[in-house]
């Protein structure tokens, strides 16, 4: 059985729930990076030991939050002795907005993967671009190479749009199908 984990940080609750669905579709289990962007001795293990990692972060001021950004450069540790090397990656972003310049958080979340020699999954879902579109579509956002979602600025963390929390479950389903295919 393959070791899934998805590392994240939320501010107001709304990543937190998209990744708990990621989760879910995956299999996997949730480390939260805390408000001061660190996460505990144990949990780094828990990482080192993963087959699978799934980044999650909000998208502040068009990249991830700082706190996130904290806990990446904290893996440079990792990165020198290339102990991430192989592993499967993946990752999604949540913003108000639904441009908000996730592509660019998403895009970094892909970088850090690169960078440990990982393997990056895609999202693998075709975008709802029709005009009957909606958004308890899967997909409507329209990604490719990770999981976008939204949550409105004015909305509760239980308003996170349901084709978003559909695209989050069937992305962890896929990460740990690909995960399970190449262990």
């Amino acid at each position: 059985m393959s070791k899934i984990f998805v590392v994240y940080h939320s501010g107001y609750g709304h990543t937190r729930a998209v990744a708990e669905l990621v989760a879910k579709g995956a299999g996997a289990a949730l480390i939260a990076i805390d408000e001061n962007g660190d996460i505990t001795e144990a949990e780094w293990a828990s990482l080192n030991e993963a087959s699978a990692l799934i980044f999650g972060a909000p998208t502040y001021m068009g990249n991830v939050s700082w706190q996130f950004k904290k806990f990446a450069d904290a893996t440079s540790k990792i990165w020198f002795t290339r102990g991430w090397q192989d592993k499967v990656f993946g990752g999604f972003t949540n913003s108000a907005s639904p441009n908000g310049d996730k592509q660019v958080a998403l895009i970094t979340l892909q970088t850090l993967a690169s960078q440990h020699g990982g393997i990056w999954v895609s999202l693998g879902q075709a975008p709802s671009n029709t005009k009957a579109a909606t958004a308890d579509d899967v997909n409507n956002l329209g990604g490719s190479v990770g999981l976008l979602t939204r949550a409105p600025a004015d909305a509760s963390v239980d308003e996170v749009h349901k084709g978003d929390l559909k695209s989050a479950e069937l992305y962890g389903k896929r990460i740990a199908d690909v995960t399970q295919r190449l262990s």
